[in-house]
């Protein structure tokens, strides 16, 4: 029987990674632990401080005249909160919807680069390219088509709004009150120019700094089609490399974003 797009895809990024100069084993599918890398969404889930919240209505819930269970629900949700993906349309006309994107970009060999030292001492830390090259010094040069995730360690705050982004106001004033890290636009340009990646993370709100007022790293990244995924969650339970990542979101014909799970799947030992 022929295997499915996805399982094609991910053992495809399998096996570029053990092709990769990286230094690790790519894992094997059978074997893997595999880690959750996605926030639930509820009440309490982080947006934009001009987005809306994630609203959940039940439409039915309880027993039926025939004598069975039955729920269905209707959500809302603005593209850009919780774990999400930003399409390369979200800052660059012309570029990828979200339905567009390729499932190449998608699913490939997994990059952790910590910064959370650097995080811990300054909240609106950009990661630079000296943080890219030391982890290239430690595992080998990033895989093409890898997913670089930039660990932060500001997972660990949500959904505490004030801790997590800076503040829990809302509304266009409250965009100048965002403290928490991101991409520095020169490391941007390196990934854009000197690597060949299929996505990039971090556990954010989002890929530039909380302070920035010109959104350099989207704008850099998103006119070369490289999609980024924001507010990742448990990246301190993946490995630097020696992973794979899926990051799966809703085919939305035309969005600039939307609801994204992400999945990595790391050698069992």
């Amino acid at each position: 029987m022929t295997p499915p797009p996805f399982v094609r895809s991910l053992a495809c990024a399998c096996l570029a990674l053990a092709a990769s100069a990286c230094r690790t084993t790519a894992p094997s599918l059978a074997t893997a632990r595999v880690v959750d890398l996605t926030h639930a969404y509820d009440e309490d889930t982080i947006y934009w401080p001009t987005a809306e919240g994630f609203r959940l209505q039940i439409d039915s819930r309880g027993m039926t005249p025939g004598g069975w269970h039955y729920e269905a629900n209707s959500f809302c949700t603005a593209e850009h909160g919780g774990t999400h993906i930003d399409a390369p349309i979200h800052f660059a006309e012309g570029r990828q919807t979200l339905d567009e994107i390729p499932l190449e970009n998608l699913v490939g060999p997994g990059v952790k680069v910590d910064i959370t030292a650097a995080c811990a001492r300054d909240r609106d830390h950009q990661a630079s390219v000296a943080d890219l090259a030391a982890w290239e010094g430690e595992h080998g040069r990033i895989p093409d088509g890898a997913i670089v995730l930039l660990h932060t360690g500001f997972d660990r705050f949500w959904p505490d709004r004030v801790r997590y982004m800076g503040t829990d106001e809302r509304g266009p004033d409250a965009v100048a009150k965002l403290h928490f890290p991101g991409l520095h636009p020169d490391a941007a340009r390196w990934l854009v120019g000197q690597r060949a990646i299929g996505a990039i993370g971090l556990d954010t709100p989002s890929i530039d700094h909380g302070p920035s007022k010109t959104f350099q790293a989207h704008r850099i990244l998103f006119e070369a089609n490289i999609p980024a995924l924001e507010n990742v969650a448990n990246l301190g339970l993946v490995p630097a490399a020696g992973f794979s990542v899926a990051a799966l979101p809703m085919k939305i014909r035309g969005g600039s974003g939307g609801p994204v799970r992400i999945a990595a799947f790391v050698n069992a030992d």
